[in-house]
């Protein structure tokens, strides 16, 4: 039953039952109370507007003589599905806040490249359910409070074997902190390093999300220029910082690999300078070329390495559940600096998330998904090559969730060109510190929340934009 709760003057001519009824007619009319819905009891309406329960019935009288609603014993009042729109299309979708054009916005692009997507009709929403159904019939009062400061226990342990399995990092559950997110996760680091008011380097252009919160934070961030196989290691040394944020498994927003030679000196620049590498592994779990690289952290033998995973992409961003893996040293310091700090991921979720992962769904899930995104991978590389030939550059192919594309026309006209044709693909040049500094000639295109046929068409569309360019 639906709340209806319309306003209702008394101090009108026209009868308290016929706004009620116009009310109610409108709302069906622009979908506002859709067919099915079944309406409050006379009873009840008559108590929560305060009219006379013979104002509520005749109101719905005139809509059941109208066509509007049907009355069925003991199921009530009823709405019943429209022939057609009886508003215009431009006035009904007016009424329901559809039309675009009068607040600025452009319409919904019907292929929608959009990075941080993912595919949704392969997702196991019955077993997570289930899960989800399990903890909440638990019983348990931990789960319906504030939480472990660090996260779930029984999570803390799953993860810390899943990251030795999946990506060869040794660690302890102590040393495993829950967050909301992977920005909630450098904000907490921010504090737990005490560098306020020192420098960052920060890969450029690279996440623009993350660089917010360190500038936030009173931090300075040095801007370090990427090579053809990832972060220059020379303008590292040559910054003077002592806390590195760097994407070495797929450098965000240009997708290199940081070969392996590379990734032993920069934790080589680490231990030399007393410093700390805050390595975000993103979405490490889909490469689609050559071998597994281990992650930096797997590789750290002096304990210079912070480690930031995430399930936004292999798992569901709505979840908003990230995690850090600290130093021994610095999980000591973050429970006597951080340790009243109240968590700030659902204690429900963390502990659907350890039956989840405990019973092997997230495993299944994983495994699931890097066949599903090598196809559209697959399909999308395919694409390009068959529509584009050589007349655009692809970067950073070979693992993730996104490409970028260099092409010979500036990228804002591309892009609105593009969406001309129902197609939205996203400038590289937002990640730049300074956006005057890119190339102005890339675009990013995500592709995991899309369809391999719908990657197919939106490609198609996208190379008659770039021919309009």
């Amino acid at each position: 039953m639906i709340e209806l709760t319309p306003f209702l003057n008394k101090k009108l001519n026209i009868p308290l039952y016929i706004q009620l009824y116009q009310y109610i007619k409108k709302e069906i009319e622009v979908g506002g109370i859709p067919s099915g819905t079944i309406l409050p009891s006379i009873r009840y309406l008559s108590r929560h507007l305060h009219v006379s329960k013979n104002t509520v019935e005749n109101a719905y009288q005139q809509l059941t003589a109208e066509g509007y609603t049907e009355s069925r014993p003991r199921s009530g009042i009823k709405v019943l599905p429209l022939e057609k729109p009886l508003l215009p299309l431009r006035q009904l979708e007016g009424a329901i806040g559809l039309d675009s054009s009068r607040n600025g916005e452009k319409p919904a692009a019907a292929y929608d490249f959009k990075y941080g997507d993912i595919d949704l009709d392969h997702f196991p929403f019955k077993a997570w359910k289930r899960c989800l159904q399990e903890v909440l019939e638990s019983g348990e009062p931990g789960v319906f409070m504030y939480g472990e400061y660090k996260g779930d226990q029984g999570l803390r342990i799953e993860l810390s074997k899943y990251l030795f399995q999946a990506r060869g990092v040794r660690c302890s559950p102590e040393q495993i902190v829950i967050c909301s997110g992977t920005q909630h996760a450098i904000g907490l680091l921010c504090q737990l390093l005490s560098f306020r008011g020192r420098r960052v380097a920060a890969e450029n252009p690279g996440y623009d999300g993350v660089r917010s919160v360190f500038l936030n934070h009173g931090y300075t961030v040095k801007p370090i220029g990427l090579e053809a196989d990832g972060i220059d290691l020379s303008q590292l040394a040559e910054s003077g910082a002592k806390l590195a944020y760097v994407t070495p498994s797929h450098q965000f927003p240009y997708g290199m690999v940081l070969p392996i030679q590379k990734r032993l000196k920069l934790l080589e620049w680490a231990h030399l300078n007393g410093a700390y590498i805050i390595e975000d592994d993103y979405d490490s779990e889909f490469r689609y070329q050559g071998q597994p690289i281990p992650s930096l952290k797997a590789l750290d033998t002096k304990e210079s390495v912070i480690y930031l995973g995430t399930f936004s992409k292999s798992f569901l961003p709505s979840v908003r559940m990230s995690y850090i893996v600290l130093p021994a040293v610095l999980s000591d310091r973050f429970r006597e600096k951080l340790g009243r700090y109240s968590q700030s991921s659902s204690p429900i979720l963390q502990r659907a998330m350890y039956l989840f992962m405990k019973e092997g769904h997230f495993e299944r899930h994983i495994r699931k998904m890097k066949k599903v995104y090598q196809e559209k991978h697959k399909t999308l590389i395919s694409a390009i090559d068959k529509h584009f030939g050589n007349r655009v550059e692809i970067v950073g192919q070979k693992a993730g969730l996104h490409i970028v594309i260099k092409v010979n026309h500036h990228a804002d006209d591309f892009i609105n060109k593009a969406e001309q044709h129902g197609v939205k693909v996203y400038p590289v040049a937002n990640f730049w510190m300074n956006r005057d500094d890119s190339p102005q000639k890339a675009v990013m295109i995500g592709f995991g929340g899309l369809s391999e046929k719908e990657i197919e068409e939106g490609i198609k569309r996208l190379h008659k934009a770039w021919h309009e360019c």
